[in-house]
């Protein structure tokens, strides 16, 4: 389960190359089977030491199925760079990916909240510390789950190197190399209901400059 058989070479063993990859991305896809069917439904999450915490509606079956203990993985993928090779067939991409597999938790009550504080304070910096506490009403429609991450079940594959050179250079004559790509933040835009003369917070600007 936790061995990548083909491109092994891209494959990471170490745990803080998981950390990394986890904590460099915002966004995954968690994946179980509902009644027999495939299902999948990307989400925001964040890496809480050894667990993944995830968050969704009290009302989603899916959620729940996957909070009762049924198999569940949840994958998350980086594209750094489209790789530009002098044919089709060799160009690629740099990238870095990893899944965690396991059986997801019910947060207890307790800490959820705190739960739910870390995830906000992992997508948008000390955001948490500016605006009031979820409520009961609030907590008790959101399910907070958490995947634990534990030794053989997960898998880290990278790959980050220019185009593999062509039989014979000298033949070559076109263009190849990396086209890198970034995600960057722009100009935060206020809701229309926010007066001109109301400055956005620190954690907005702390989020900018992060990104």
């Amino acid at each position: 389960m936790n061995q990548i058989r083909r491109e092994r070479e891209r494959a990471r063993t170490d745990r803080p190359d998981l950390d990394a990859v986890l904590d460099a991305a915002a966004v995954g896809t968690l994946a179980t089977v509902l009644d027999g069917q495939p299902w999948v439904v990307p989400m925001l999450y964040a890496r809480d030491g050894d667990r993944i915490i995830l968050h969704g509606s009290t009302g989603a079956g899916a959620l729940r199925h996957v909070a009762t203990g049924a198999p569940a993985a949840f994958c998350v993928t980086l594209l750094d760079g489209i790789v530009v090779a002098d044919t089709l067939f060799d160009s690629s991409a740099n990238y870095r990916s990893a899944v965690v597999r396991g059986h997801l938790t019910v947060i207890d009550p307790s800490e959820a909240a705190y739960a739910l504080d870390l995830m906000s304070d992992a997508l948008i910096p000390g955001r948490s510390a500016e605006v009031r506490s979820n409520n009961k009403k609030e907590l008790s429609a959101t399910l907070a789950i958490a995947l634990p991450i534990e030794p053989e079940r997960w898998t880290v594959k990278v790959r980050d190197a220019p185009p593999s050179p062509p039989d014979d250079v000298a033949d070559s004559g076109g263009w190849a190399g990396v086209v890198p790509l970034r995600t960057m933040a722009g100009d935060p835009i206020p809701a229309p209901w926010v007066s001109a003369d109301v400055q956005a917070p620190e954690s907005v600007h702390r989020l900018v400059r992060r990104t």
